[in-house]
């Protein structure tokens, strides 16, 4: 399976009672703290780069610290937070310090994957802004990635503001730092003009602190794809998604906790809850708790339309959701009939199979999608027979037939890839996989095997197409249960650079092999002369690169170019078609990537501006 480095994850849980309840009635005043560490695990799929979490502690009197943080960077991220976190607590009590670390009522975790390239942990979320006063201290974290964050950045340094680091995380923190300086302001006019001075002030200002306020303030210059979250000190908790709802978020309320996270079955797994229980945050909404625990959901930026991410379905997300298993089952059900040309109706020669393991639900649905179409076959048949003396025998052999399904590959062992050399590279990758030998009828059977995506088919090239050819197939046809990726995503998942797509680079050949060169010429010209539009006014030209060519061209030279020398198979692939996605799964029609259709003008602009990366980047390398 080709490895995509996509969105982050986030998760918050608000405590809605005194500590002591918790305490009380679970045995533990670590109850929040408890609940955040099993709401990473279970979306430690979204982010394996770095992990941070953040907690505010409530009414802690002057002198004691109230806001906590821990970050770490590599794979066992979670664990080392909060082993961090345990010793802290730990090391409090032992010292009967008057403020135990972590023992809070609001909670925020953050799981991150990079799309930027930038590493380190100065990356790692939650960023957190420091000031004496309570309600001017914030955490913030996010699943977003932000396509103008040059608009951004002119914009809070035209207040005069000098932001550290050019990269949107901190430009966020200054500009909603500024945001809630102003909602302060505000409040220290009003409650200072009553006559209110010193820690009453100061406690009117976090009572009356509205954080809707400084959403609406900031939000509207956004464009991108993002949940962002944050908490001020004096406890106000929110979560704000982005008003397409390209990124995902869930939550789930009752009189004890407030929760926020990525996935919903997360949710109901660790707080063993049914389905409804838990609601989907809608676009441009905000979840938003009150220092008094009061919660609310408050429509922040007006809903637009609805660009709700279909890789987040296909790949991403957990497949434990109950409607992400049936449309990733009937991704696959919908590929039978590409499948069936594809090894010429011959479904009693063939042997199918999955790459482990996110293409196993994809898997099931194509099966159950073959069973029919054998069922439909076999009362055909049935109804064909005509000599009576030979009709027993030809009824159990129709009956007898099967879809032949095995686990052909298996992931063996992470091997890395110590060695830079290419043959002596590629021979070391392709031992990543291991093989079930035996089951397939040499120079007979075709091979099918299904994946959720071919984005840039290094793996396939490398490792899985010579290892599948080891059993001798006749034809090996690889299916893909998402479309063709044509664009580069600018929203937050690691597919940004135009010339890894093996679909855009399949088009280049086939442009130059036709003598279409001028096609490319013109793309990249009025790509780069629209550098300096406005991006409103920025249009998606890399379409025409595609738009000479059926998707089985496309999909034949992919074939033809990912095949390595000496295999002995006819090699196939087969993608699953735009219309049968969008209708696979109606609710997330947000398909950029696969349609070049962005939902925000900074798309397009980031699309353009791939591209002319990619043509000057060839031009130099000549």
């Amino acid at each position: 399976m080709e490895l995509i480095k996509h969105e982050c994850g986030v998760a918050m849980v608000r405590l809605l009672k005194p500590l002591e309840y918790y305490q009380k009635k679970y045995g533990t005043s670590l109850y929040g703290l408890n609940k955040l560490y099993l709401l990473m695990e279970k979306q430690h799929n979204r982010g394996q780069e770095g992990a941070g979490i953040g907690c505010v502690k409530l009414d802690v009197p002057p002198g004691s610290e109230y806001i906590f943080r821990e970050r770490a960077e590599g794979s066992d991220a979670i664990q080392q937070v909060f082993t961090n976190a345990h010793h802290a607590i730990e090391n409090a009590y032992s010292h009967n310090e008057p403020s135990i670390p972590f023992v809070g009522e609001a909670y925020m975790g953050h799981l991150r994957y990079s799309t930027t390239g930038r590493s380190g942990l100065s990356y790692v979320h939650p960023f957190m802004r420091r000031n004496n006063w309570s309600a001017r201290n914030m955490l913030l974290c996010g699943n977003f990635n932000m396509t103008n964050v040059d608009e951004i950045f002119r914009q809070i340094t035209a207040t005069g503001q000098h932001p550290r680091i050019y990269a949107d995380t901190f430009i966020l923190l200054e500009q909603l730092g500024h945001a809630l300086d102003r909602e302060n302001e505000r409040l220290y006019g009003i409650h200072h003009k009553a006559g209110e001075t010193g820690l009453t002030l100061a406690g009117s200002i976090a009572r009356d602190l509205n954080v809707a306020n400084m959403l609406r303030r900031c939000a509207p210059t956004w464009d991108g794809g993002y949940v962002i979250c944050g908490i001020v000190g004096n406890g106000d908790l929110w979560a704000l998604r982005d008003p397409h709802g390209i990124r995902p978020a869930f939550y789930y309320a009752d009189d004890e906790v407030v929760v926020v996270a990525s996935e919903r079955p997360v949710i109901q797994t660790v707080f063993d809850l049914p389905t409804d229980a838990v609601c989907e945050l809608s676009p441009g909404e905000a979840i938003i708790v009150d220092r008094d625990c009061t919660w609310r959901r408050e429509q922040i930026l007006p809903a637009l339309e609805n660009a709700r991410c279909s890789f987040e379905r296909i790949y991403f997300s957990r497949g434990s959701d109950a409607d992400i298993y049936r449309e990733r089952k009937e991704l696959g059900r919908r590929l039978v009939d590409q499948v069936l040309n594809a090894v010429d109706h011959d479904i009693d020669h063939t042997v199918f199979s999955f790459i482990p393991n996110t293409a196993e639900v994809a898997f099931y649905g194509m099966i159950q999608g073959l069973e029919e179409y054998l069922i439909a076959d076999k009362i055909k048949k049935l109804a064909e027979i005509k000599d009576p003396g030979k009709e027993q025998e030809a009824v159990h052999n129709i009956l007898s037939r099967r879809i032949r399904q095995e686990k052909v590959a298996l992931k063996d062992i992470k091997l890395r890839t110590f060695i830079a050399e290419g043959a002596s590279r590629d021979d070391l990758a392709s031992h990543v996989y291991d093989i079930t030998y035996g089951v397939v009828t040499p120079d007979t059977d075709s091979l099918v095997v299904i994946d959720d995506s071919i984005v840039r088919g290094t793996t396939l090239r490398q490792s899985i197409i010579r290892i599948l050819d080891r059993l001798h197939p006749r034809k090996i046809v690889v299916v893909s249960s998402a479309p063709q990726v044509r664009y580069p995503d600018c929203y937050g998942i690691d597919m940004s650079r135009m010339g890894e797509f093996i679909a855009f680079r399949a088009a280049i050949e086939l442009l130059r092999e036709r003598g279409m060169q001028d096609v490319i010429d013109s793309v990249y010209r009025r790509c780069k002369a629209q550098e300096q539009y406005p991006k409103e006014k920025c249009v998606n030209y890399v379409k025409e690169i595609y738009a000479p060519f059926t998707d089985e061209e496309i999909s034949a030279k992919i074939a033809e170019m990912l095949t390595p020398d000496g295999i002995r198979a006819e090699v196939k692939i087969v993608y699953q078609s735009l219309k049968d996605t969008r209708e696979a799964i109606p609710g997330h029609p947000g398909d950029w990537y696969f349609s070049g259709d962005y939902p925000t003008p900074g798309g397009c602009r980031l699309a353009s501006h791939a591209f002319v990366n990619y043509y000057e980047g060839n031009i130099n390398a000549r």
